[in-house]
């Protein structure tokens, strides 16, 4: 959708269509949000369960015991990607704010961390996912 400014009329000025066209930046910043939360919410599970080993150590085995299964090995997975990604962005982010040249080159820096994440995530998952299911 295009964006489109209309005359003010009385005093107002009217807005058509939106103001996001779903390019690189808009995604990096959704996807930097995204994995920011996914992030947020492992480590407050984990502090859960780390916590459980205080309240009985057989608990806390228990708890450790159900995490040994495919499903989590897939979330280990996202887990490893969303940190991966987070960490890439941020330094994407970092370069665009203080390059002179960031926010011309921003696409790029993009692209940039969609490769060097998919460089690093190829190697890891046939590694992983050969460990996860083994068993």
């Amino acid at each position: 959708m295009a964006t489109s400014l209309t005359p003010p009329q009385q005093g107002r000025t009217k807005i058509v269509g939106t103001l996001y066209r779903g390019r690189e930046g808009m995604w990096s910043w959704v996807m930097h949000r995204i994995s920011g939360v996914l992030i947020f919410f492992f480590l407050f599970v984990h502090v859960l369960d780390t916590a459980t080993v205080r309240v009985s150590p057989e608990i806390y085995d228990g708890v450790i015991g159900q995490y040994k299964n495919p499903v989590m090995g897939l979330g280990e997975a996202g887990l490893v990607g969303a940190v991966l990604f987070h960490a890439l962005n941020g330094v994407r982010i970092i370069l665009v704010d203080f390059w002179s040249k960031g926010t011309q080159n921003q696409r790029k820096l993009f692209y940039g961390v969609v490769v060097v994440w998919a460089v690093l995530m190829v190697p890891f998952l046939v590694r992983h996912l050969s460990i996860v299911f083994s068993h």
